[in-house]
């Protein structure tokens, strides 16, 4: 069972977009900081800098933000 995302009012699509960690990072930053959560975004991009791979940062975008 997958538990919702910790911001779950913030969508993101990612289908059909750059493919690229860094687009994707930055589209779900973009994304938290229109919805005004800002400390979140940083947070986000903290750990997905941090992360070991690009489907580490798609799943931790995933725990972030409802990602369509």
């Amino acid at each position: 069972m997958s538990e919702a995302p910790q911001h779950p009012n913030v969508t993101v699509q990612l289908s059909g977009e750059d493919g690229n960690v860094y687009s994707v990072i930055g589209l779900v930053q973009k994304a938290l900081r229109k919805a005004g959560h800002r400390e979140a975004a940083t947070e986000f991009g903290q750990a997905a800098l941090g992360s070991g791979s690009y489907d580490e940062v798609v799943q931790l975008a995933m725990r972030t933000v409802d990602v369509s």
